[in-house]
């Protein structure tokens, strides 16, 4: 069963908030370790990349860039699902956590340890996931406290998407606008949000669903975007939103709109748009009378007993 890591205290809100604004600059931040280290898989080596919940997320759409950018077989894996993984011929395994005590991600990487190259993306550098890696992508600066993730995922994803040579300069300006902005009634308001993404940010949808059910308790669903019209869009009505992250899909616009559903493409960078998704989350709670710090059935590492 799992059982309740160290948090620290803090009011309704209160941690959540200071981290989610703080995105900007922790990913500048990211950035420029990126462009300072060589950690990562070289080009053309086959990559398996494994994280529980938001990390499994991070791992997705990292997965997806990297084959995209040419770089190499690159394969994400929930670690509680990733038995395959010692059996495949990886060349290096990338392993996200913020905590680094998550046990389905340490037991993975013990099982595999001294057989294939291990890399950590870790928030606490205190963790035992340390121990059992062989190279460490450090980011303390973007460590939380808050149990609802939001600068350690992305600042994981933008390290990872800059080593690839992807600019997100326009990610930065972008979230520092969203950031500031007055959110609509409608998002506030809104009975149930479906996130849908192309690529790499089919992993930011998943995220954005799950966010919205940890911090609001809220009906929340996710898919690729092409999919979408394949079954889920029969929920779609007034008082919804469905909200696509990147490229614009054709024709998906207009199936939307007879629904009566709100349907949100904003043409905005896709890490911004997942920071003004972490913005609409926190307002959703308070609204509700609901601490996302410290969410229901939540904490902020899952540790098993054995």
């Amino acid at each position: 069963m799992p059982h309740t890591a160290p948090q620290a205290p803090g009011s309704a809100g209160t941690h959540m908030d200071q981290e989610l604004h703080s995105q900007p600059a922790v990913w500048r931040q990211a950035i420029d370790q990126a462009a300072s280290e060589n950690l990562l898989p070289a080009d053309g080596e086959r990559v398996a990349v494994i994280g529980c919940g938001t990390s499994w997320f991070m791992a997705q759409s990292y997965a997806a860039a990297r084959e995209s950018a040419g770089k190499g077989l690159t394969d994400a894996f929930a670690a509680s699902e990733a038995a395959v993984v010692a059996g495949r011929g990886y060349d290096a395994v990338v392993a996200i956590s913020r905590s680094g005590t998550t046990t389905e991600v340490l037991e993975l990487m013990t099982e595999l340890k001294g057989s294939v190259r291990i890399i950590a993306v870790i928030g606490d550098t205190s963790s035992p996931a340390i121990t059992l890696a062989d190279a460490v992508v450090a980011l303390p600066y973007a460590d939380e406290q808050s149990v609802v993730q939001t600068r350690f995922a992305t600042a994981a994803l933008a390290y990872l998407l800059a080593s690839l040579g992807i600019d997100l300069g326009g990610a930065i300006t972008d979230a520092t606008a969203a950031l500031e902005m007055d959110l609509p009634a409608e998002m506030l308001d809104a009975e149930q949000f479906t996130f849908l993404g192309t690529g790499w940010t089919v992993g930011l949808a998943h995220e954005a669903g799950l966010k919205m059910r940890e911090g609001v308790q809220g009906w929340t669903e996710s898919y690729p975007a092409k999919e979408y019209r394949h079954g889920p869009i029969s929920i779609a009505a007034p008082g919804r939103v469905v909200w696509l992250f990147g490229d614009d899909v054709a024709g998906l616009a207009n199936d939307v709109a007879p629904t009566g559903a709100d349907y949100v493409h904003t043409g905005r960078h896709p890490l911004a748009d997942l920071a003004l998704i972490h913005k609409i989350t926190l307002a959703r709670a308070r609204a509700r009378g609901l601490d996302p710090d410290l969410p229901r059935n939540l904490t902020r590492s899952v540790i098993l007993d054995s």
